[in-house]
């Protein structure tokens, strides 16, 4: 059953969300490319974790605040109110937003100290080039696609291993090893490793997932229609059966009458 958790709570489910994402990606690398010194086979062992580690993290944290651990996903589930759907609030969304950057500072820092490295040495892993802003461009829309396409064909259900799965093959089939995440960008700026992105490089990596977002949103209204039912952990009792939100309970949350199958 999905709860409808306060804001407070579901700020710190995204907090603790992404910075347990950024521990296993920036961990994963530190540590394959310490095993290996084959760039092939780092990449492998970091892809498989970070798909893994993803898809256990919103599994995990989905039933409290959606799990969105990226802004990009915040930001469509904002835009899917504002067109009719279910979704975030602008000020939910900026809260979403916030939680998610420091998270991902906080995780890429734990990863550090984790492996006995100086924490918050910033990286000097330039990625330049306009085909790695492509790579962003397409990553970003992909993922967008993915999420959007599933609740819009009233399949969420299936986002947790939808998104696992197409981030494991994003990192290899775009340039950019498919970042598709700012609040994740920052976050590993604070990490001179495998995974790593250099601050000056934040900037155009940062404005090519705004643009794959926005290119991800139009493809899925063409292709599916409407706004469907955006990635809300408030949305589960206006789905069923239209009856509010259920009743306030002690915690800072509600009880929600238990939604329709998907």
């Amino acid at each position: 059953m999905t709860t409808r958790a306060s804001l407070q709570r579901r700020a710190v489910a995204e907090l603790v969300g992404t910075a347990g994402l950024l521990v296993v990606v920036i961990g994963s690398g530190i540590q394959a490319a310490g095993l290996s010194r084959d760039t092939g086979v780092a990449l492998v062992a970091n892809s498989l974790a970070s798909a893994i580690g993803l898809g256990l993290v919103v599994t995990l944290f989905g039933p409290l605040s959606g799990a969105h651990l990226n802004p990009v996903v915040s930001l469509t589930s904002w835009w899917a109110r504002r067109r009719g759907g279910e979704g975030l609030a602008g000020g939910e969304a900026l809260v979403y937003a916030a939680a998610q950057t420091v998270g991902a500072v906080a995780g890429a820092l734990l990863a550090e100290v984790m492996f006995g490295r100086a924490p918050g040495v910033l990286s000097t892993q330039v990625r330049g080039g306009g085909h790695l802003l492509v790579g962003e461009i397409v990553a970003t829309a992909g993922l967008v696609l993915v999420i959007q396409g599933l609740e819009r064909i009233g399949r969420p259900k299936l986002v947790a291993a939808a998104v696992a799965a197409y981030i494991a093959c994003a990192i290899w089939f775009t340039s950019s090893g498919s970042f598709a995440n700012p609040a994740g960008t920052v976050g590993r700026a604070f990490s001179d490793s495998f995974t790593g992105i250099a601050p000056q490089s934040l900037p155009g990596f940062i404005a090519a997932q705004l643009v794959g977002a926005a290119a991800g949103l139009a493809l899925a209204g063409f292709l599916y229609g409407g706004s469907g039912r955006a990635s809300d952990p408030r949305g589960a009792g206006r789905r069923a059966g239209g009856r509010g939100a259920g009743r306030e309970t002690e915690g800072g949350t509600r009880e929600a009458p238990t939604a329709r199958p998907a």
